[in-house]
């Protein structure tokens, strides 16, 4: 992995300025990269203990800076059998 734009931020790591708490919950539920949250449901990740709104803004922005969404984002395209 390297450097996102030299902020010392893996290209595909969990920012940095995720909190412990949300930090520790991601690794618990098995995300341990960026890219594995997008198309997540953010209702998923907020259901997470630990994980609280400006751990889902940080998320949110992150994988919007590479071009990803969580799948309830409605700019997530969304398969026709789901509501």
């Amino acid at each position: 992995m390297t450097d996102d734009a030299g902020t010392g931020e893996p290209s595909d790591g969990i920012p940095p300025r995720i909190g412990a708490p949300a930090r520790r919950a991601l690794e618990r539920a098995g995300y341990l990269r960026l890219s594995q949250l997008a198309g997540v449901s953010e209702t998923e990740l907020r259901r997470l203990h630990g994980m609280g709104p400006k751990a889902l803004n940080i998320l949110h922005d992150a994988l919007k800076a590479e071009g990803l969404t969580f799948a309830d984002d409605p700019s997530h395209p969304r398969p026709r059998n789901e509501p």
